[in-house]
């Protein structure tokens, strides 16, 4: 089956007459689908037909969105400047659409005060709640709780 430069069909033909027609008009032919019955072949100019695809495919890497996840460590013994500092610097990435990845290590005989460490945890999304919202929740794994905060929508 052969489709012609401008679309149209042009019926089923062999390939030296398909091949001979494209040759005639100065194009090549492309097998476009050759495991239909019968296959199908499209007379046309190759070369731009490449650099279309190759737009197509820089087209869809450009609108394709890398979301990027900053880590941001906390500790259960932090300090207001040092939390503040920190809250700063996750409001400035969440705001620039990164996500952010907030870690809390319990270190020795930190790991029987878990709750102080939840409660700066729950603190510190409390802050964020106005730009960003709680992807995943505060889970503690291990001696390390962590949880994931996403820009909203606006």
């Amino acid at each position: 089956m052969v489709i012609g430069p401008d679309g149209s069909q042009m019926g089923v033909m062999s390939k030296y007459d398909a091949l001979q027609i494209a040759y005639d008009s100065e194009l090549d032919l492309l097998c476009v689908a050759p495991n239909a019955q019968p296959p199908v072949c499209k007379i046309l100019d190759y070369g731009k037909y490449k650099f279309d695809q190759q737009k197509k495919a820089k087209e869809a890497k450009k609108n394709q969105s890398n979301t990027e996840i900053k880590p941001l460590r906390l500790s259960p013994v932090i300090d207001t400047n040092d939390f503040n500092t920190k809250l700063k610097q996750a409001t400035k990435w969440v705001e620039s659409g990164m996500k952010v990845k907030i870690d809390m290590r319990f270190r020795g005989r930190m790991m029987t005060r878990q709750e102080v460490g939840l409660k700066i945890m729950n603190d510190f999304i409390d802050q964020m709640s106005p730009i960003a919202s709680v992807d995943k929740m505060p889970k503690l794994e291990g001696n390390i709780m962590s949880c994931v905060l996403t820009p909203k929508k606006k």
